[in-house]
């Protein structure tokens, strides 16, 4: 058996399924021990709509994670997603009262920056430092040990909905599971996925799931925007229904076998059999039909992403491009689109940067599993959410009193 401390697990609650990814700490980098999968039943769009069904598909998932890494799993990282997440920009400014400045006074500016009026329903995620200011000087990383007079920072504020937050967790509790963290999914995903040199030049992250498509916008090695579109891979799996008169689950096979979302790259005349309805003998269509319906709602969708960022951030350069993951991404045709939409070079992200066993994860739609583990290596000592022995209104109360000590 592993010791608890070189272990660390990601859990990745989707709309479409349940993903356990174990991996051991091994120097700077994590090696894949095991991974478990199991269909979502009890999520919509990115929130748990029903606690029981959600708690059985978590606690499938971690036995078959369990069984392949040989490991019991008694905590793990979780991302969190959805429609009632919001991410904005904020700003903070500090007289430096010594000669130059502490680690301190960078906790005192990042603290004065999320020091904004937050509504009683909604709780802190994460506080993303984007950049220190130091006396006028931008685009400083870590101003600890430099000197000078007046300190600020940029920093961006991730917030999720109180109820949605405790609900995920009480699923996890359910299970049998601690919580250590709780990170957004997007910013999971990047960490999996993107490259060093596509955050300095900036670059967009499109993370296409089954119920959301959420989106992170980073330059400079910083975050400047979160956000995302309530749609997802499951209403495409939708449209094919309708449009085919077909079952769902029959829709779904046909978006993965044949499915593509531009019709220049689906042959006229391939023909696919489409299921009936009701005991209805099947049908013989097009793969062109396919792709028209497809094509159709991938284009919404890219295209409200596109205009959601325009809107955020309309004059920052990104020269890294797009990166489209998840596990609706590798549907064909979407990169191509993505370039022709965002207007820039597109690819499509994979995890990347572990060891072990990285076969059984070597897939889109694993990049948010394993980039928990990764945040969670690389984040390791930072102040985290400890379900069953520190909730979330303790934490706020913790924090309150540290305030409280800065000013006296």
């Amino acid at each position: 058996m592993k010791k608890s401390s070189e272990i660390i697990v990601g859990l990745d609650i989707g709309t479409t399924k349940i993903c356990a990814v174990v991996g051991e700490i091994n120097g700077d980098g994590v090696d894949i021990l095991g991974m478990g999968s199991h269909a979502s039943e009890g999520l919509r769009k990115g929130v748990v709509v029903n606690i029981e069904t959600t708690v059985t598909s978590i606690k499938k998932a971690v036995e078959e994670a369990e069984l392949m890494s040989g490991v019991e799993i008694t905590s793990v990282n979780t991302g969190i997603a959805g429609g009632h997440v919001k991410g904005f920009n904020s700003h903070g400014v500090i007289a430096i009262k010594g000669a130059e400045v502490t680690a301190r006074d960078k906790d005192r500016v990042v603290d004065n920056a999320r020091a904004v009026a937050i509504p009683t329903d909604r709780e802190v995620i994460h506080i993303l430092p984007q950049q220190y200011i130091l006396d006028g000087r931008g685009d400083i990383t870590d101003p600890v040990g430099m000197s000078g007079l007046r300190l600020e920072a940029d920093v961006h504020l991730v917030t999720g909905a109180v109820a949605s937050v405790h609900n995920l967790i009480k699923c996890c509790n359910s299970a049998g599971l601690d919580v250590n963290d709780i990170v957004l999914q997007s910013l999971a995903s990047a960490e999996a996925v993107l490259t060093p040199e596509e955050r300095d030049l900036g670059v967009i992250l499109v993370d296409f799931g089954g119920g959301t498509t959420d989106l992170a916008v980073f330059s400079g090695h910083g975050i400047k925007h979160t956000g995302g579109v309530a749609l997802g891979g499951n209403n495409l799996t939708t449209d094919l229904a309708m449009g085919l008169r077909t079952p769902m689950p029959a829709a779904e096979k046909l978006k993965q076998a044949y499915g593509c979302c531009l019709t220049s790259m689906a042959g006229k005349d391939e023909l696919v059999s489409v299921e009936g309805v009701g005991g209805r003998p099947p049908q013989t269509v097009g793969r062109l039909l396919l792709a028209e319906i497809l094509e159709a709602r991938v284009e919404e969708i890219l295209s409200m992403a596109q205009m959601e960022i325009a809107q955020n951030q309309p004059s920052l350069g990104l020269a890294g491009g797009l990166v489209l993951t998840g596990g609706s991404s590798v549907l064909e045709g979407l990169v191509e689109m993505g370039e022709q939409i965002f207007n820039m070079p597109a690819r499509l992200g994979g995890p990347q940067g572990v060891g072990g066993l990285s076969e059984v994860v070597n897939n889109p739609m694993y990049a948010t599993a394993v980039g928990l583990l990764l945040y969670g290596m690389r984040n390791r000592d930072e102040e985290k959410f400890r379900i069953r022995d520190v909730n979330i209104f303790n934490r706020i109360t913790k924090r309150m009193r540290r305030w409280f000590k800065d000013v006296i």
